[in-house]
């Protein structure tokens, strides 16, 4: 009797045993031997986004335009400091601030499109209003009245040049985004253009 009762309680306790063992660990049980949650999801990458359809115009006007829009950038700080007419102060001021954040653009679009900036190229090639090394030395020596009548002069032709191959962005290019700054371009600039033909007027 003593001997069924002992065998009795081996068998008892392996059984506790061997279920001790499948909760815990064992290939049948629901966590699995690593310790990992199973319900756990796996973490995804996010994948980049594929860039925008876009074709050799539009990676041509990002190029020429960056150039392009970097020498206004230059002509605006240059107003800061030598323009004598509020207004000439201004508009120099406005157009700093709105061609900074489109380059920022245009360069992030290159960089997605995997197409390199390339404006060492591009700055003298093609590019309608553009002033010279010369033009931009005369400009940077002058001050007072004197600088807001060449400024002025110069920043409508460099607008032109800037609307022209905005036009061309808008014929030509496939990118929504290219297209569409491209268009703001045109807009803004020739409003621009508009404006400083009133100031030259009474200078």
């Amino acid at each position: 009797m003593l001997a069924h009762r002992t065998t009795a309680r081996i068998m008892i306790a392996a059984a506790g045993v061997l279920g001790l063992l499948t909760a815990c660990g064992g290939t049948g049980g629901d966590v699995p031997a690593t310790g990992e949650m199973p319900d756990a999801p796996a973490v995804r990458q996010t994948e980049a986004q594929p860039p925008g359809a876009h074709n050799d115009a539009d990676v041509l006007f990002a190029r020429m335009m960056i150039p392009h829009h970097l020498q206004a950038v230059e002509m605006a700080e240059l107003a800061a400091t030598r323009a004598e007419d509020p207004e000439v102060k201004k508009l120099a001021e406005r157009i700093r601030a709105a061609q900074e954040p489109e380059i920022a653009a245009m360069r992030g679009w290159l960089k997605a499109w995997g197409a390199p900036e390339s404006t060492r190229g591009h700055m003298r090639h093609g590019m309608p209003g553009t002033l010279s090394a010369d033009d931009m030395a005369d400009l940077e020596a002058f001050s007072g009245d004197i600088f807001d009548k060449q400024f002025t002069r110069m920043m409508i032709d460099h607008h032109e040049g800037a609307v022209a191959m905005a036009q061309r962005e808008q014929r030509e290019g496939e990118s929504a985004e290219a297209k569409g700054l491209a268009k703001s371009i045109e807009t803004s600039q020739r409003d621009e253009i508009d404006q400083m033909g009133r100031i030259l007027d009474r200078l």
